[in-house]
Formats: structure tokens, sequence, C-alpha cells
């Protein structure tokens, strides 16, 4: 009998589709990929094929080159310490602005034109936090992150009620403070953050690399699968450094939480969060839980 590639290729995803049907599955979209149109539209196709077969996708989204930019051009200049972007007065301005008014509709109006059903959800409508410690950067000074903050207590319940009607919610990456500040947070802890709270199944980090490397600069280095363990143990070894650190850190919190599982994928390729859904070999890092 001659063999169907498309037919195959649907015979190989349907466990994936009935073992994650009815599941919240939060997707942390950031860096390149958000930078190319292409692959704008190709995560935003993802994320509406995955609610199309039953899935609860939840979209909780960086900014950090837009943001970048755009403080460029007021003469601010980026910094970052322990993979937090130190932030003055002028800069959550900026932040909240590109965030709010520019990337959470875009992404959510091209998940309409796709045919699916998105709406923005603002972290400060979800994320309650306080001024974050001061951190220690290369040099080891003590650096104060300005209106950083750390998250205290998350309110998932109008998240919840998008998911319930089939709506995907895109979340930005910013707390309110109890006196009503506005703070920048790390996306990667905020999308561990909430999907903690929403008792999700997976979240997936798609950022600029194809996951965990035992050499930083060699892809073909790629680890697939981690144990929390030897997550510790890179650490110590200095493979797993920089921004990498509160991506691990928030996932391992994941995990200890109720997550059943972290993916960490490069979002500059094509529908990589179907190609490691929905296949036996996946195509980034895994991590579950255990020892």
């Amino acid at each position: 009998m001659m063999r169907n590639t498309k037919t195959d290729a649907l015979l190989e995803a349907l466990p994936y589709f009935q073992q994650f049907r009815g599941r919240t599955v939060v997707v942390k979209y950031g860096g390149a990929a958000m930078e190319n149109p292409d692959l704008v539209e190709s995560v935003m196709r993802d994320i509406v094929f995955l609610e199309a077969v039953g899935i609860n996708p939840v979209v909780v989204h960086g900014g950090g080159k837009a943001i970048t930019a755009a403080m460029r051009q007021e003469n601010l200049t980026a910094r970052f310490v322990e993979g937090h972007r130190v932030t003055d007065e002028a800069s959550i301005k900026i932040i909240d602005r590109i965030l709010t008014e520019v990337i959470s509709p875009a992404l959510a109006a091209k998940i309409r034109e796709l045919g699916g059903k998105a709406e923005v959800l603002s972290g400060k409508e979800v994320l309650t936090a306080d001024k974050a410690p001061p951190r220690v950067d290369a040099t080891g000074a003590k650096i104060d992150l300005g209106f950083v903050g750390d998250i205290t207590s998350i309110d998932v319940a109008q998240a919840q009620k998008l998911i319930d009607s089939e709506i995907v919610p895109i979340i930005s990456p910013l707390g309110r403070g109890r006196d009503g500040q506005v703070y920048n947070i790390n996306a990667d802890i905020a999308a561990a953050k909430i999907a903690q709270a929403l008792k999700a199944h997976k979240i997936i980090y798609l950022s600029d690399v194809n996951g965990v490397r035992r050499d930083p600069k060699d892809e073909t280095s790629l680890i697939s699968t981690l144990t929390p363990g030897q997550i510790q143990q890179l650490k110590q070894d200095g493979v797993i450094a920089g921004g990498m650190i509160p991506k691990v850190d928030s996932a391992l919190e994941a995990l200890a939480g109720g997550v059943a599982k972290v993916h960490f994928l490069d979002g500059k390729k094509a529908h990589s969060l179907l190609l490691e859904l929905f296949t036996d070999a996946g195509i980034g890092t895994e991590i579950a839980a255990g020892k």
C-alpha cells in the first residue's frame, strides 16, 4: 500500500490531540520570532490550530526588541541585570505603551485574522507586584532595578473566563503595585506564575535558541530532555547563564507548582509549536517534574 505522508502526520498527531484536549498550555512568546511578520503569522497560526483541536492556549508575550528600539528613539539605553531590564520612570512609560498599545493588540488581531478568537488582557489586571530588590551585576555591584516588580499575587479569573469561552487570552508582562504603580515584570517569570495559577498542563517558551545547549554557541549541542537536578548542575557549570537563568528558574518553579512539563523551543523555526507538541521526535528541550 502506498504511504501518504499527510495521513501519516495526522495519525502521528492523533494521540497527542487526545492527550492534550481540554488542557491549558501557556505559551511564552518573545525574541526574534516577534520581529519577523512571517514568523508572527506562523506562531499565531499554531495558536489558532491548538484552539481548534480543543487545547486551551494562553499567550504571555514579551516585547524586548520593540521596547529597546522605542527607548533608543528617546535616547534611553537598555541595560539588563540577571535577565531583568533596569527600568526608570521614563522607561516604564515606554514599556507600558509598547506592550499595551502595540504588541498585545497586534497579536490578538492576527489571531482573529486567522480565524481564531483572542482578547487582550493586560498584566496589570492579572499580576500584583512589589518593587523588586536590587540585583548584583557582573562586577558584583548591587543595582537598583527601578520599576521592576516581583509578583506577589495573581488573579486569573478573567483569563479563565476567556479560556472557558474558547477565547485566547493575550497577556502582557506588567504588574500593578498596591499603590497603583505599574511595574515591568520579567515575561518568563510572569508566564510561569500564570501557568501555575491556571493549573496549566504545559508551559512553552519560544525564544531565539533551539533549547538548552551544552555549548550555548553550538546549536547541535541541544539537550533534548532535562531534569531539575541536571539543570542545577548546568547552572553550576556555567552552561546555563545570563538571560537563560530566569527562564530555567521560572520553569523549575512552574514544575514545582504543578505544571507537568516545560518546553524550550526556537521561535524562529516555522510551526515549532506544532512540531514539538504533535510529533514523536519533538524539536526542543523538554523538562519534566522529577529529581
